[in-house]
């Protein structure tokens, strides 16, 4: 489990369950972004490709640069998991998990609140008002915390947001799976690598079927399910980085 200076790379349940949890938790992010105000919001590919398309369409300049903005708070969100989490690994400190994660839960809330409100509009309406990059930054700004906690502590070797580089590695898994006779010795651990990055894929799609029909019937409600996991997640990491710790403490 993410306390200590404990890195998330081995195959331990726990580390799977954190794994899979914010596969499915990017899933319905994603899902419900698209819903919301019709763009994807856990991964910047997207946001290049409108930038390109609304810079080419008449008019639409500022649309355009609203587009190219909306990622840089994903930017942001790393460099915050990056100092909270990658920064104080990198000196041999504490990292503190429960922080980010603790963010993500404040930030989904504020989402779920803010869309109860009418601070976002209309559920689905068309991508037109700054209320609606609101949204767009605040999603954006979860995924980019998350996948930064993830890739820091896994070395690299887990991104739950975004399936790009997840299906390149399992295709490469494949490979040396099939030719492990001849590369015997070299690709340990390669088996539980990709029944991971296939788990991992499989909860990110999960998490985008079950979003879809959770925001065609609650609309904003549906951000609800990556409450309840984060905040999930947050209690446990307070529990292990902080209550757990002195208890143990106190033991000794």
């Amino acid at each position: 489990m993410l306390y200590g200076n404990e890195s998330i790379s081995h195959y331990t349940r726990s580390n799977i369950t954190v794994w899979m949890s914010m596969a499915l938790q990017a899933g319905v992010l994603n899902i419900g972004g698209f819903m919301a105000c019709h763009r994807f919001v856990s991964h910047v590919t997207g946001f290049a490709t409108f930038f390109g398309y609304e810079l080419s369409e008449p008019d639409q300049a500022q649309h355009a640069w609203g587009m190219l903005a909306v990622p840089l708070f994903f930017l942001f969100g790393a460099m915050l998991s990056g100092y909270l989490v990658d920064l104080r690994l990198k000196l041999h400190k504490k990292p503190r998990y429960y922080v980010t994660f603790g963010v993500i839960f404040v930030l989904t809330l504020i989402v779920v609140i803010g869309g109860a409100l009418g601070y976002f509009g209309k559920f689905g309406e068309p991508l037109e008002l700054s209320r609606d990059y609101t949204l767009l930054i605040l999603l954006c700004l979860i995924c980019g915390i998350q996948n930064g906690t993830i890739a820091t502590v896994s070395k690299s070797v887990i991104r739950t947001t975004h399936l790009t580089g997840i299906t390149t590695d399992l295709g490469i898994g494949l490979v040396r799976l099939l030719n492990s006779k001849s590369l015997q010795g070299q690709i340990e651990n390669e088996q539980n690598a990709v029944l991971m990055r296939v788990g991992i894929i499989f909860f990110f799609g999960l998490g985008s079927v079950l979003g879809g029909f959770v925001f065609r019937a609650f609309g904003y409600g549906g951000f609800l399910i990556p409450v309840f996991t984060s905040g999930l997640l947050f209690w446990a990491m307070l529990y292990f980085q902080i209550f757990g710790q002195q208890r143990s403490h106190t033991k000794n």
